[in-house]
């Protein structure tokens, strides 16, 4: 695998975010797109496909030009995987009984120790304000039908 010398981890991760923001671009196009003010089913994925195209485009393009090239480490992080997994398993429990609110928390702090370098009070901080933002936005802004707490 000669072609792989020379390029680094976010050289190859810009490359999976374009292939997977054009292959939502495309599902997306499938529907009605609308307009700004009346957006149809098909707008936000399409959307959010070119945006995450466009992103990859950067980071992919900033890898190839950095001067500075690690080599590519494929090594498998289980711990990192673990957390992740965890946390979208401790989301879709909690967020049954807990609320929005817990069910976040629980999603990001998990996910968040997964993280070697997060200390346990950064993986706290960062989940509360995930929590936050996501009141505000899935709560407040788009009125998500789902409890915020569990006594509410």
């Amino acid at each position: 695998m000669s072609f792989l010398k020379g390029l680094n981890k976010d050289y190859y991760g810009g490359v999976v975010m374009i292939v997977a923001g054009l292959c939502a671009a495309y599902v997306g196009s499938g529907y009605r797109l609308g307009t700004l003010s009346r957006m149809g089913p098909g707008f936000f994925p399409t959307s959010l496909g070119i945006l995450l195209t466009a992103v990859g485009a950067a980071i992919a393009i900033g890898a190839s030009l950095a001067t500075t090239v690690k080599r590519a480490d494929f090594s498998f992080d289980l711990r990192g995987c673990g957390a992740i997994l965890g946390g979208l398993i401790a989301f879709v429990l909690v967020g049954r009984s807990g609320g929005l609110a817990l069910a976040t928390f629980a999603l990001v702090f998990i996910s968040a120790i997964g993280d070697r370098s997060n200390t346990f009070k950064q993986a706290v901080w960062l989940a509360l304000a995930m929590v936050a933002i996501a009141i505000v936005v899935f709560h407040w802004a788009l009125g998500l039908q789902l409890r915020l707490f569990p006594w509410t």
